[in-house]
């Protein structure tokens, strides 16, 4: 055997209702694992006494971190300096006796992931066994093929982290200029609010009356005004639910839009609605409008095709702003703390709609600013596209290796 496989714990031996964000040590979730790494936009984290309670499922670097259960054979590498521990929905393989990084191009090329999914098991919940990943042929390739795509690999993941520290170098630059990282705002078990601001609101909740945003409007810096988000925009409005087709237009759901990022891989299509306003164009800014956790997430879409929402998703368009930087806006603290306010339901369908995200305050910051911002934005985006291409290429080494001896075969 190559290495080790390790088997993750229980499902009953941590809580997801003890997620602590202030701790260092990262749970892995089954959704977390993606093809080569993993997923970064949505972590959670465990309290530190369940950590060492679980230590012997503790990640290491370069383990390989294989997705067993749910979405099946997505493979991703342990990156440096990550602490945590692995859900029962993954399988970690440590120690491989050849390049760790080269069996991860192997193990995500399409025989490799082929060759993973042929040994699951079970019809209505399948997964993978320990037994049967024991089983996975590995095409073994001379040492310096195994280092040429091991190193695309690393530059790969390389890239990726780059672009990862750019995107938060521009959210930081905003948040600097705010002075977001001063203002401390202590939780209070109880607030008031007046009867003429209810009845002007017409809300009753106690999240809308929650005085954060106000304190931290009334601490930032005088060079700061905020304006109304409804001057600024031309156009505010929420999908509708799409009828899918097997081509047309890409559909962009809840779950494309992250914090900042829109990932079109592996998404649907629909026929072009009645209403040609409805589509998504270059520079739109997208909110998720429902949801618990992907609620007010905002990204700019940036691509040239257009496409179209779903009736869970708004599109966002202000010609005088750059979409990077009103994106960027609202995924900021200040951003993310009207989300809250503004948010409607209970816990069970939070909704946040069109004519609330119109009540939204911005900062129409100046132009050098937004340039700023957007500059490093691109610079991420383009890390990131760097990153892909090689991953690509690292895979495709890996396949023509294979079909190159298969045809000598």
């Amino acid at each position: 055997m190559l290495g080790q496989f390790v088997i993750g714990p229980f499902g009953s031996a941590f809580h997801v209702n003890n997620y602590d964000s202030n701790s260092p040590f990262r749970y892995i979730r089954g959704k977390d694992v993606k093809p080569f790494r993993l997923l970064e936009d949505d972590n959670v984290y465990m309290p530190e006494k369940d950590y060492f309670r679980l230590h012997k499922y503790a990640i290491c670097q370069d383990d390989l971190i294989i997705s067993v259960v749910g979405t099946l054979g997505n493979v991703a590498i342990i990156p440096e300096d990550e602490k945590g521990i692995f859900s029962c929905k993954s399988t970690l393989f440590r120690n491989p006796k050849i390049d760790a990084h080269y069996l991860l191009a192997y193990l995500n090329s399409k025989y490799g992931n082929s060759c993973l999914l042929r040994r699951q098991r079970g019809a209505v919940q399948t997964g993978l066994n320990k037994e049967d990943l024991k089983t996975v042929p590995v095409a073994l390739a001379s040492q310096k093929k195994q280092e040429m795509i091991s190193s695309l690999v690393k530059n790969a993941l390389k890239c990726s982290k780059t672009s990862k520290s750019l995107y938060t170098e521009a959210q930081k630059l905003l948040e600097l200029e705010f002075g977001l990282d001063k203002v401390k705002v202590k939780k209070t078990t109880g607030y008031i609010g007046s009867f003429s601001k209810v009845v002007l609101s017409s809300r009753t909740d106690a999240e809308f009356f929650y005085p954060e945003f106000d304190i931290l409007s009334s601490n930032l810096p005088k060079h700061i005004n905020f304006s109304s988000l409804s001057k600024a925009l031309s156009f505010c409005q929420r999908g509708k639910q799409p009828v899918y087709s097997d081509a047309g237009l890409t559909v962009i759901n809840s779950k494309n839009v992250l914090a900042n990022k829109i990932n079109i891989e592996n998404t649907r299509f629909a026929q072009p609605p009645i209403f040609p306003e409805l589509k998504i164009q270059y520079g739109d800014v997208l909110i998720n409008g429902t949801g618990r956790g992907t609620i007010g997430r905002a990204a700019p879409y940036l691509e040239n095709a257009e496409a179209l929402p779903d009736n869970h998703v708004t599109i966002l368009r202000t010609p005088g702003i750059d979409p990077v930087f009103l994106s960027v806006f609202l995924n900021s603290k200040a951003g993310q703390l009207q989300v809250e306010k503004h948010q409607r339901g209970s816990s069970g369908q939070i909704e946040l709609y069109p004519f609330d995200i119109r009540k939204f305050l911005i900062w129409e910051a100046p132009q050098k600013l937004q340039f700023e911002i957007r500059d490093l934005y691109d610079r991420a985006l383009s890390m990131e596209k760097e990153s892909k291409d090689l991953l690509e290429k690292a895979k495709q080494a890996v396949e023509q290796l294979i079909e190159q001896a298969a045809e000598k075969t």
